[in-house]
């Protein structure tokens, strides 16, 4: 039986690329562990994300390489994920939190927290940790679309302060102001008051290690994402639109919002792309499309107009999750699989190679 050599393992693999970095999987450092015994071959790849929308294509990939080899007679390939978007840092206010990524609309209406909700689900159901939080401090409906009632509880960290524990919904770790105020309340609150609850709702809940945590924001251009801005990190923002034209150019300002704060702070916020919502039937459909092209940004997927995603979100269960192999459920779960590659591609391009890959052992 002819030596197997590690060296002939890397070479093979050398021909498996990521489609989204445009790299081999062994350049970008996601080859790890390679256990050779006799003929029997282990290893693992590991990715930037667990949404990774090929990774099924790379293992089987990966495994077929390996066995064309000579001598070797059977192949076990591990795919796991580890978010590497930058150090995490205690000091900061989401120290354990990867990614944030704002859902932003220009205008109430387009279905923003319904996207939100089922995208952060679509994201979990990967095997990603997500995070959830409801920054519609005037309005929050997420507790209502993912049927949560219980009040939050509160836990005390190994440093002596007190943080509140978010529920968890459909795999999400969900916080949100509706959970913690008695829901006949309304909200009037001036603009610091708004800015001081969106500061609380992330430093105050012990969010734990996230890959993903998903800020729902008001709509428009007001006091909560300018908040978000400035106080975390974003790893981007999701800006959910209608397809019509009136849709199309208050969309733009929100757009305009995020290009002016990135402009005007230290830190960069990428657009990440357009979401059409309510694609079809009376509101027509190619709105996002068009607003993509006009933005200068990636449109991102369509959402079906269906009178069922409406109604799952009343009743507390997410589309997703109440009818999962739907034509919405599927267009969530592309929507996912987007988003995800999106974020992979922007922090590559960030960190770089050198900060991706490590020494393939």
């Amino acid at each position: 039986m002819a030596e197997i050599r590690q060296e002939q393992i890397l070479d093979a693999l050398r021909t498996v690329q990521d489609p989204d970095l445009g790299k081999d999987i062994v350049s970008l450092g996601f080859v790890k562990d390679i256990r050779i015994c006799g003929g029997n071959v282990a290893l693992t790849i590991e990715l930037t994300t667990p949404a990774c929308p090929v990774k099924d294509q790379m293992k089987a990939q990966a495994e077929q390489q390996i066995r064309a080899l000579p001598g070797v007679e059977q192949v076990h390939v591990d795919m796991t994920a580890q978010v590497r978007s930058r150090k995490l840092d205690p000091r900061e206010l989401l120290p354990g939190v990867r990614h944030v990524i704002a859902i932003a609309s220009g205008k109430g209406g387009v279905g923003k927290s319904t996207v939100a909700v089922n995208l952060a689900v679509a994201l979990a159901e990967t095997g990603a940790q997500v995070g959830l939080l409801d920054a519609d401090i005037y309005g929050p409906s997420l507790p209502l679309m993912l049927g949560l009632h219980d009040r939050p509880q509160l836990t005390t960290t190994e440093t002596g302060e007190k943080k509140i524990v978010p529920l968890e919904a459909c795999g999400v770790r969900v916080m949100s102001l509706g959970l913690l105020l008695d829901e006949n309340r309304a909200v009037i609150w001036r603009g610091p008051m708004v800015a001081g609850t969106v500061r609380q709702l992330l430093a105050d809940v012990d969010w734990g290690e996230l890959d993903y945590l998903l800020v729902d924001l008001p709509p428009g251009t007001g006091d909560a994402p300018l908040t978000l801005a400035q106080m975390v990190p974003l790893s981007g923002v999701v800006v959910v639109m209608t397809p019509q034209q009136v849709a199309q150019d208050i969309a733009y300002k929100s757009v305009l919002m995020f290009r002016t704060l990135s402009a005007s702070t230290e830190r960069k916020i990428p657009i990440l792309g357009v979401v059409e919502n309510m694609s079809g039937g009376v509101f027509g459909s190619g709105g996002g499309e068009r607003a993509a092209i006009r933005f200068g940004v990636p449109f991102l997927g369509h959402i079906p107009l269906d009178a069922t995603i409406a109604e799952s979100g009343d009743a507390g269960v997410p589309a997703i999750v109440n009818a999962p192999d739907a034509p919405q459920a599927q267009a969530f779960r592309t929507l996912a699989r987007v988003l995800a590659a999106r974020v992979s591609v922007l922090q590559y391009r960030t960190a770089g190679a050198d900060t991706l890959a490590t020494t393939p052992v």
